[in-house]
């Protein structure tokens, strides 16, 4: 009896001490009494229980006392002992911590989004992740900040065009920042493209068709980071979401296609801008006209370019660029419109955001603004000599400045252009554009006659020297600046000219010396063959772009990034990728050579194409070769590609016998994909 008694009482004794299990949470989640009895806002008392609404109240109780790190032990807490609170709590606490200064902070309220992500996305507010967004993005937090708006996406809701916009514009600030938006741009069009089943759906997307600006930002990054795949894609998606771009739009996509060589593509932009251009807008356009006539430049089209400047001037002139009417929309056109992969880009010539300021400056300077008026600059008349005199084609010259002369425009001074041929040594050059004035009745200063008849005596050509001097002697009765009827010899020049004949360095001469430098003559050959490429393989006829390319490279024209990158994208739209990993090899071997300058967006392209095909070893070897050079790869993107083909991808790799070599390879590369990209489950 005495026996049993003790046996009870020892029994109530155990009975009152907290079991192994539960002493870690007691201690981790409610410390010593002293820290109870201190803590009034919570109002927990030292004998209550850790019950799911004792830690709750000291949840809320932390939070509007601003005590975030006791809110955060005490969330850890609720966590391990009831698993996830409410959405109220949650959303809360996200927010507490978005407030917060220190990034440190902010990377708790990241993990803690993340982690809730894993085990119910359903219970997080897209308005708190929208804040928690934008204070990332403004700590310049853009990875991060990415996921963020990518976890809203995937729970099928389209994240507020206004916050969006604000995100983006901090993360565009850096490189990597740029990247990601454009991503996610992409994927957010694309996104509720898919869920469009029914043309009367099309409203969901009203809030993004009706943002030029979103679209402008994320473009004119393209550009400056040259992210050329990327640019393309996102103006093919502003055709299909219905964006009515705006003028800066313009500006920007002509960046695009001038940096592609896509001529055709300008000049049918031309057709809508000549129709449609008004006053207020002009330093805009200015930048289109700027592109376009690099363009010319570039394919070696002389004739095209002088085209381009009587154009200009004439316009000038009649003030044709000055009308009223602004009733239409323009049209900006990418790719063939005889072809179904074509698509159009509607623009308002009367919108412009002026809040949005263009930070692409005009890379050439070839047409700038005067007093209301489109001008050609200096040097886009050096480039137009150069052109011509290295064609051989000094006539289209001739022509633009008889043009001139004869609409009454003096905007080129033809002793001027001639004199600056003869300081460059183009003595055949100067002559030939005397004989072509002359023809056509258009009198030139004695001063350049005298000019090219010294520098003819002074490289002791005097077939040339004589052959001028008769010319001068029958042509001396009609110049005003003969005054005598001697005949014209070397030795009596300085008594007939009135004028100084010391020949000075002029500001043409310095800017024909600068486009010596920089003259590429293969340029137009290359501009030509990836024009032909990118058509065929939009075509998708991939046979014609591949002997196109085999004749580019017979011709030992050296092919750019962007020749790959059409071939890359045509094989993409045609899911070609086993062709893809031949392509890859091309693109190793001249990347190891040093023939192809590096391009992050045609390594993302094939990172996207190889994980598309299961190629997993070609995945890893790009991403090797990102990693060597530091160049950002994007696990989340590509962890998300994994994830939705190739899910169950030998999931359970131990379990697979009698492997051969290849299948233990292949199992191999996706578990380094795997151990790469942090994907555990």
């Amino acid at each position: 009896m005495r026996s049993l008694f003790q046996a009870c009482r020892r029994q109530r004794r155990l009975a009152s001490v907290p079991c192994a299990a539960e002493a870690p949470s007691f201690a981790n989640g409610y410390g010593t009494w002293r820290r109870y009895i201190s803590t009034s806002t919570s109002k927990v008392l030292p004998w209550e229980a850790p019950s799911r609404e004792t830690l709750l109240r000291k949840i809320d109780g932390d939070l509007k006392d601003g005590n975030v790190k006791e809110a955060l032990q005490s969330f850890g807490n609720y966590k391990k002992l009831h698993g996830l609170p409410d959405p109220r709590v949650l959303n809360s606490m996200i927010v507490s911590l978005s407030y917060m200064s220190s990034q440190r902070w902010l990377q708790r309220a990241f993990d803690m989004v993340l982690s809730v992500h894993q085990i119910n996305s359903n219970l997080l507010n897209c308005g708190s992740l929208m804040r928690l967004a934008l204070v990332l993005a403004r700590d310049q937090m853009p990875v991060p900040a990415s996921t963020v708006l990518r976890i809203i996406l995937e729970s099928g809701k389209l994240p507020d065009v206004d916050m969006l916009s604000m995100v983006f514009l901090h993360m565009l600030k850096s490189q990597v920042g740029s990247y990601l938006v454009t991503d996610v741009l992409i994927e957010t069009c694309e996104s509720f493209l898919n869920q469009v089943t029914d043309r009367r759906e099309m409203k969901k997307l009203d809030p993004i068709k009706n943002n030029a600006t979103l679209f402008n930002m994320v473009l004119e990054s393209c550009v400056n980071f040259k992210c050329i795949i990327k640019a393309q894609k996102i103006m093919e998606l502003m055709s299909l979401v219905g964006v009515v771009a705006d003028v800066n739009t313009v500006v920007i996509a002509s960046h695009v296609f001038e940096m592609v060589g896509q001529r055709d593509e300008l000049i049918q932009m031309k057709r809508s801008i000549d129709s449609l251009i008004s006053l207020p807008f002009l330093q805009y356009y200015q930048y289109f006209y700027d592109s376009l006539l690099s363009l010319h430049f570039k394919y070696n089209d002389m004739d095209a370019a002088a085209k381009f400047l009587i154009n200009l001037h004439q316009q000038r002139k009649s003030s044709v660029l000055f009308c009223n009417g602004l009733q239409k929309q323009g049209i900006i056109q990418i790719g063939s419109g005889n072809l179904k992969t074509g698509y159009r880009i509607m623009f308002d010539p009367r919108k412009v955001d002026r809040g949005f300021v263009l930070g692409a400056e005009s890379q050439f300077g070839l047409v700038v603004l005067i007093d209301g008026y489109l001008l050609h600059t200096e040097k886009a008349l050096a480039k137009l000599i150069v052109g011509c005199m290295k064609s051989r084609n000094m006539h289209t010259l001739s022509s633009l400045l008889i043009m001139l002369h004869k609409e009454d425009l003096e905007v080129i001074s033809p002793p001027e252009v001639i004199n600056a041929c003869i300081q460059m040594g183009w003595l055949h050059a100067a002559h030939d554009i005397l004989d072509d004035l002359e023809s056509a009745g258009i009198q030139v200063e004695i001063t350049s006659y005298i000019f090219l008849l010294r520098a003819y005596e002074k490289e002791n050509r005097s077939e040339e020297f004589d052959g001028l001097l008769q010319q001068i002697q029958k042509i001396a009765s009609t110049m005003d600046d003969f005054h005598t009827n001697s005949p014209f010899t070397i030795k009596n020049i300085a008594k007939i000219v009135t004028d100084e004949m010391a020949l000075t360095y002029s500001s043409l001469f310095a800017a024909l010396t600068e486009e010596m430098k920089d003259y590429n003559p293969g340029e137009h050959l290359t501009l030509e063959f990836n024009n032909s490429i990118l058509f065929f393989c939009k075509a998708k006829m991939m046979e014609d772009a591949l002997c196109t390319y085999k004749r580019m490279r017979e011709q030992n024209i050296r092919p750019t990034s962007y020749t790959f990158s059409h071939i890359l994208c045509g094989y993409s739209s045609m899911d070609m990728h086993r062709e893809i990993t031949m392509l890859w090899g091309e693109i190793k071997r001249r990347l190891e050579y040093g023939d192809l300058d590096v391009d992050r967006d045609l390594l993302d392209c094939l990172i996207l194409n190889f994980l598309k095909g299961g190629y997993f070893s070609r995945v890893m070897e790009v991403i090797s070769y990102m990693s060597k050079h530091n160049i950002y790869c994007d696990k989340w993107k590509y962890r998300h590609v994994f994830l939705k083909l190739h899910k169950n991808l030998y999931r359970n790799l131990s379990s697979l016998h009698d492997k051969t070599e290849t299948q233990n390879k292949r199992i191999e590369d996706v578990r380094a994909f795997r151990s790469w990209a942090g994907i555990n489950k």
